[in-house]
């Protein structure tokens, strides 16, 4: 497979527990804990898809998805919103900004990986 994705994501577990089941499914990722940087980090790292965490520190994951939808390179980057909040609101949020799948924690495994599947080959 071989398709990049960038991990957003401050939970130190949740980070490793995600990136443990990726790499095993033959995905590149890398992963990035702050939300004050993680513009930087998807430019930095151009990845097929982003998994972005709604609670981070110093920057929202829907500031964060906002600055995404509203980039020249990165308008169509497909993003998963990923959290600990499964709030209707929380998903109308992210739905409205952009996010193209949406994912409460706890989550099983084969649904992310299925997600980010679905996400790189649309």
């Amino acid at each position: 497979m071989g398709h990049r994705v960038l991990l957003i994501e401050d939970e130190p577990n949740i980070a490793e527990a995600i990136r443990f089941i990726l790499q095993r499914d033959g995905w590149s990722v890398a992963c990035h804990a702050n939300g004050a940087t993680a513009s930087e980090a998807i430019e930095r790292h151009h990845p097929d898809v982003v998994v972005l965490d709604i609670m981070l520190p110093q920057k929202s994951g829907f500031d964060i998805l906002s600055d995404i939808r509203h980039g020249a390179e990165t308008a169509d980057l497909p993003v998963l919103m990923l959290t600990a909040k499964g709030q209707s609101k929380d998903k109308e949020r992210a739905e409205k900004l952009g996010a193209s799948a949406f994912m409460t924690k706890p989550f099983s495994n084969a649904e992310v990986i299925e997600q980010l599947r679905a996400l790189v080959n649309r």
